[in-house]
């Protein structure tokens, strides 16, 4: 909780089932705004306790340790919540007499914090009482030594008061926008789905522009501390809660006694300090930013004399820039030398009420800058009013000269208010005294301290309208992902029936798996692309990361349950971090037909080619073309070309991109990248330059003299290659298949045959389908080999083009299936429910509409593709019929009501 409530805590309570304490329970405790108990619970446990001997009393070891009074009581109230959670054997004596103190009316400046001793001997005196008849417990000590309650009660009151200024900087610079006519389009991040935007400065962004939503004073001036809001704030928040994470934790957790007894606070304050610094170095930034913002106001000011003025009084009064530089260097450096982080925690929460301090007066500067503007508008329209022409009216030329008053944001108006109530009487106008500047600064730095009243109500109506206009923020969808309306889902749920019902006619079975796999699972299995895997946060559990494709978690199943032979089709949404483009997401279906298990040569490859071309055959997309080539012959190639084995899978990755780039450009990458000699990336180039029929290309390379026949590799594939084509060929499918050289497919599971599908027609996608034959991938799981081949439809690309198809013949994509509308001429329920019922008891798709107005029901059915109307009325009704009517021949007739069921379905029927 960063604030206080209006009226107080009241009662704090220390012990007990489920309490805690808070760094606002802190700060009320160490501003006297609340009172310290014990819980009765904990007091009895202490009490149960076994009571230690008090050591004899020692020498102070070290030099004293005064503290201001709010930080003494900070410090005591973590020494007692420190003490209550122990369970070591703590007396309740001390326990009971902390809480005597933090609830004494007077000052607890001669506490001690210097030692264990020389604070129980200032605390004995602060209460009227003799050290020695109190004692010292050896426990008592450590637990003492081990709570760093200095440091930890002043970093309470650090955090209660920067988690307050978070909300309230944010507000303020809104008004200095409005005041300084800023150009406020910094606010417009973009919003980026690849995970590399900020969380901290998307979310100042956004509240600004919500606070300022509707304001009509924002302008052009786009000035540096303007354009860094969202950077400077983000940093802030993120500093602020990186130190409340910590702090609630060290408040709530208990000493380890005797590991305290012996090394004393074990690193606490060490580790506190990189909590405080990073909030030091943002103090400091915020600092220099609002004083920027400020001096930008005072600019804002048209009459010279009044800006001089107020710049004067700005310049006197306010800290300065140098005096902040210094007393950052002054606090790194004591951090620097570890000597005193007490005193380092002292100087941040000092450093953080100065900035304050100028927090106070920008919001004070951009009042009285908008307060003039407003004051000197209403003088000119009042001026302009009582020009009176002889004739009694008003003078057009000063009426069309009258200025209009701009209007604050939805947000920054309410704030306005609220500070203006704060620091200015009823209807006060402001005037040129520019020493009121001074009074008013003084009055908000009283208003923004977490102890005020005053920021409660401003930072509950800041939140009231953050939340309350989220409403006006256009919400987003992630990049690269789409939503789908309903004439998009019928043309999926078409092509989705399409795929499944080839699938099945192939002797198919479906299988589904996670969307997300263990990160082990995925990694090592796709080359290059593995950059492309989305990984998910680390929750404490197992690394996973969610499925690149639907292939590697196939083979992670078949290896799972020990499967041998099996032949699936799975369509399945996939994902990866890849760039955005026409045809090209980061979420998107694939639909895999796989087939695995011991075959003979090229019998399970020819039928996936073959489900290949069914697929896009029947799906009627146009013209395609399915590229195919062999991993072997293309390492056979490259071993031919003289690339080393251990550069094959990269240099594949660079020949894979030939469908998008020039070879010249990937002959530079070859060479310039991959490390390969010019002539044996030029050599390459003569290769994979070779495409076109199958079976002339294959011949081709398998004449006399052919360099591949004296490759083993290269001759296992070409007689592989031969058995398919010619497969193909009595299959009359190899027409859509060209021979390929160039084809690489840069995934490091494929072993043999591997294809691609590209769409020929006047839509631009790219590939729209690919595979190959994988035979080791389950046995990088499991060991046992089994061989497997299969295709993977790139469906998210087939419906752009049947999306475009649909377009360019102009047909009203039907979204539903419904074949009548049942069409209630009034607003009888119970009359629909009867009618319609009995259509669905028959299995007939239909729909309701209660309206008099039978154009309604008539629009409705030719905007959905309706076929039948039936409609009935108060006349239908007397008659004893119903009407039904054509809504494409736009005809009608009179049906017995009895009959209208049994008619529907001839009907229907016939069609």
């Amino acid at each position: 909780m960063a604030s206080l409530p209006s009226e107080s805590f009241g009662i704090v309570t220390i012990g007990g089932k489920g309490s805690s304490l808070s760094p606002a329970a802190v700060y009320a405790v160490c501003h006297r705004l609340s009172k310290v108990t014990i819980d009765s619970s904990a007091l009895e446990k202490l009490s149960q306790s076994k009571r230690p001997s008090p050591p004899p009393r020692n020498e102070p070891p070290s030099n004293p340790r005064f503290l201001a009074p709010e930080e003494s009581l900070a410090a005591l109230a973590i020494l007692l919540n420190k003490l209550v959670l122990s369970d070591a054997a703590i007396r309740p004596t001390l326990p009971v007499l902390i809480e005597e103190t933090l609830n004494l009316a007077s000052s607890p400046e001669i506490l001690d914090f210097g030692s264990p001793v020389r604070f129980l001997d200032s605390l004995s005196r602060l209460n009227g009482k003799n050290l020695d008849d109190i004692g010292l417990g050896e426990k008592e000590t450590g637990v003492f030594e081990g709570s760093c309650a200095a440091s930890i009660g002043i970093c309470a009151i650090l955090d209660c008061c920067s988690s307050a200024l978070v909300k309230v900087s944010d507000a303020v610079a809104a008004l200095s926008c409005e005041a300084a006519r800023a150009d406020v389009t910094a606010f417009d991040l973009p919003v980026s789905g690849d995970g590399f935007s900020i969380k901290a400065e998307m979310d100042v962004a956004g509240d600004m522009k919500v606070l300022l939503f509707g304001s009509k004073l924002v302008g052009q001036n786009d000035s540096g501390p303007f354009a860094e809001i969202p950077a400077i704030h983000g940093s802030f928040r993120e500093a602020v809660r990186s130190l409340h994470g910590r702090i609630r934790v060290e408040l709530n957790s208990g000493v380890k006694v005797k590991k305290a007894m012996n090394a004393g606070n074990y690193g606490k304050e060490k580790a506190l300090i990189t909590s405080v610094l990073p909030l030091a170095v943002s103090i400091q930034s915020m600092s220099e930013c609002s004083l920027g913002r400020s001096k930008l106001t005072i600019e804002s000011i048209s009459d010279d004399d009044l800006r001089s003025k107020v710049a004067e009084v700005f310049e006197n009064v306010r800290p300065s820039s140098d005096w902040l530089r210094e007393q950052f260097q002054s606090i790194t450096e004591k951090a620097a030398s570890g000597l005193d982080y007490v005193g380092v925690f002292h100087h941040v929460y000092e450093f953080l009420v100065k900035f304050r301090e100028v927090l106070a007066w920008e919001a004070a500067l951009a009042l009285f800058a908008i307060e003039r503007d407003d004051d000197s508008i209403e003088k000119k329209q009042n001026c302009c009013s009582t020009s009176i022409k002889p004739d009694g009216e008003t003078a057009k030329g000063e009426k069309k000269r009258e200025k209009k008053k701009k209007t604050s944001g939805k947000g920054t108006s309410v704030i306005r208010q609220l500070l203006k109530d704060r620091i200015m009487d009823k209807n006060e106008i402001v005037t040129e005294d520019v020493k009121i500047l001074v009074e008013w600064a003084q009055e908000l730095s009283l208003c923004f301290d977490p102890k005020d009243a005053g920021l409660d109500t401003l930072l509950a109506k800041v939140k009231e309208i953050i939340e309350s206009n989220e409403v006006r923020r256009l919400p987003k969808i992630p990049k690269g992902t789409r939503d789908f309306g309903k004439e998009q889902m019928a043309i999926r749920e078409r092509a989705f029936s399409i795929i499944t019902s080839v699938f099945k006619m192939h002797g198919a079975v479906a299988l589904d798996t996670p969307v997300f796999e263990l990160r082990e699972t995925l990694m090592g299995k796709y080359g290059e692309d593995s950059k492309l895997i989305y990984d998910l946060a680390d929750q404490g559990g197992e690394l996973c990361s969610l499925r690149y494709d639907l292939t590697v978690p196939f083979a992670r199943y078949l290896a799972m349950n020990n499967i041998s032979a099996l032949k699936r089709y799975q369509i399945a949404k996939v994902y990866r971090r890849d760039n955005p483009s026409k045809g090209r997401y980061r979420e998107f279906y694939q639909c895999d037909f796989d087939i695995a298990g011991h075959y003979e040569p090229m019998e399970p490859d020819f039928e996936v080619i073959r489900v290949l071309t069914e697929l896009l055959d029947q799906l009627d997309i146009g013209t395609y073309e399915i590229k195919l080539n062999h991993r072997k012959l293309l390492d056979g190639m490259l071993e031919i070309c003289g690339v080393s084995s251990e550069k094959f899978r990269t240099v594949c990755s660079s020949i894979d991109k030939l469908d998008k780039q020039s070879f010249e450009q990937i002959k530079k990458e070859l060479v310039e990248e991959k490390g390969l000699a010019l002539e044996t990336a030029e050599k390459i180039g003569t290769f994979v330059k070779k495409r076109g029929p199958p079976l002339e290309i294959l011949s081709e390379l398998k004449k006399d003299g052919s360099q591949f026949l004296e490759n083993s590799g290269a001759v296992l594939a070409l007689n592989e290659l031969e058995i398919l084509f010619k497969a193909l060929e009595k299959s009359k499918c190899l027409e859509q298949v060209a021979f390929d050289l160039s084809l690489a497919r840069g995934l490091d599971y494929y072993t043999g045959v591997i294809y691609e599908a590209v769409f020929k027609g006047a839509t631009q996608v790219g590939s729209i389908a690919a595979g190959g034959r994988y035979d080791n991938l389950v046995g990088m799981f499991s060991g046992k080999q089994v061989p497997a081949v299969g295709v993977s439809l790139g469906i998210e690309r087939v419906f752009t083009i049947m999306e475009q198809l649909e377009r360019d013949r102009n047909q009203v994509i039907r979204a539903t299936e419904t074949q009548v509308l049942v069409a209630i001429l009034g607003k009888d329920l119970i009359l629909a429910a009867d009618l319609v019922s009995e259509l669905w008891n028959a299995k007939i798709k239909a729909e309701f509409g209660l309206t008099k107005r039978v154009m309604n029901h008539i629009n409705r059915a030719k905007q959905s593709g309706i076929p039948w109307l039936v409609i009935v009325g108060e006349s239908e009704l007397n008659k004893g019929v119903v009407k039904l009517k054509n809504i494409e021949a736009n005809q009608e007739e009179e049906i017995p009501r009895e009959k209208i069921v049994e008619e529907l379905q001839r009907r229907l029927d016939a069609i």
